[in-house]
């Protein structure tokens, strides 16, 4: 499943002295595709709430690929790799909508918790994996 979980536009405040968008606004921008992400496979800020959860990140990883400068216009698509019972690894990939190419993609590995316990807890099996 490859979906699409976020449409922006890179504006002059997301560069840098090197007049590219700063790494800091990478981050930024995968991280909401997360909350679509997230939705999409089932679990909500509905459901996290309902259970008492939270879903965080133990691990990522971001290679950059093509240069962002003030204008460009972006998307992020997104996948599911493989999910275990406590855990779902995830990519995103970040595309220069002018060009349909690459500009950067990250790996990252969530889990969920449990909001009272801060420990981790299982996570229901869902149809993707």
């Amino acid at each position: 499943m490859i979906n699409e979980t976020h449409r922006s536009t890179i504006y002059p405040w997301h560069c840098d002295f090197n007049n590219h968008m700063n790494v800091q606004y990478y981050v930024a921008k995968f991280d909401e595709a997360t909350w679509h992400f997230l939705h999409q496979i089932g679990y909500s800020k509905e459901v996290l709430k309902a259970k008492n959860a939270s879903m965080v990140a133990v691990e990522q990883h971001i290679k950059y690929y093509k240069e962002l400068i003030a204008g460009d216009l972006i998307y992020i698509k997104s996948s599911l790799i493989k999910g275990t019972d406590k855990t779902i690894k995830f990519s995103h990939k970040m595309y220069n909508a002018q060009t349909n190419k690459v500009a950067a993609d990250t790996e990252l590995i969530a889990m969920m918790i449990d909001n009272v316990s801060r420990k981790s807890i299982h996570i229901k099996k869902i149809n993707q994996f």
